[in-house]
């Protein structure tokens, strides 16, 4: 079973560092897209991973993703894609829980903080529950934690998802998608980790009113 990692980066360069450091121990091949980092991300990134993409401006989560995932899909054998955030609010020890679901053959597997969301904030708490009630109807499936980025994807899941979005709506995007061609997705426990004092990428208002617009074309396209 050939199963690589996916970590897109932006200024991560001491928190990428110990990441790759783990995923080497467990002999994972890894797959980083430096997100136009200006800190160093992409040489660090470099001497560790087995592949590095650099994009030379910062075009967010959903397009270096896109970028990485084509990248495997015309160029490397494989059977598995887990994509995890470059930040150290992932785990590298809960990849064992999704190498387990890999061997049973389960097509997209995510991860889910809040059976115990040790952490975090409560704004994100109750952000998560609201977001992944609304996605999980719009999937027709339930999925607590739709926000999580730790997850785990079967080849035929990524041939057939077309990904659209350039921002953090990415992650809603592919449950969505993934779901309405027929898919089912598993949730596996994993450990929630929020570092005091951290700052989000995310930018609330402009975020927030893309993620609507997004969704509402979604709900168009299902109907």
């Amino acid at each position: 079973m050939k199963v690589w990692v996916v970590i897109p980066a932006y200024n991560e360069k001491e928190a990428l560092g110990a990441i790759l450091e783990r995923l080497k121990e467990k002999k994972l091949s890894v797959l980083v897209v430096d997100d136009g980092s200006s800190d160093g991300t992409y040489e660090h990134a470099k001497s560790l991973s087995d592949i590095t993409l650099r994009n030379e401006e910062n075009l967010g989560k959903g397009r270096s993703l896109n970028r990485a995932i084509s990248y495997l899909l015309g160029n490397v054998d494989f059977d598995y894609v887990i994509t995890m955030d470059g930040d150290g609010q992932h785990s590298p020890l809960d990849i064992d829980t999704f190498l387990k679901e890999a061997e049973k053959g389960e097509a997209f597997v995510i991860g889910n903080r809040m059976a115990n969301p040790v952490g975090m904030p409560l704004v994100r708490v109750l952000t998560n529950i609201f977001m992944s009630r609304t996605i999980s109807r719009i999937a027709g499936q339930l999925i607590p934690d739709t926000q999580c980025g730790y997850r785990m994807m079967r080849k035929d899941v990524l041939e057939q998802v077309k990904i659209e979005t350039k921002k953090f709506e990415i992650e809603s995007e592919i449950l969505i998608k993934a779901a309405r061609q027929g898919f089912i997705i598993k949730c596996v426990p994993i450990e929630s980790i929020y570092f005091k004092g951290a700052k989000s990428k995310i930018r609330p208002v402009a975020d927030t009113l893309r993620f609507w617009k997004f969704l509402r074309k979604l709900k168009h396209e299902g109907k």
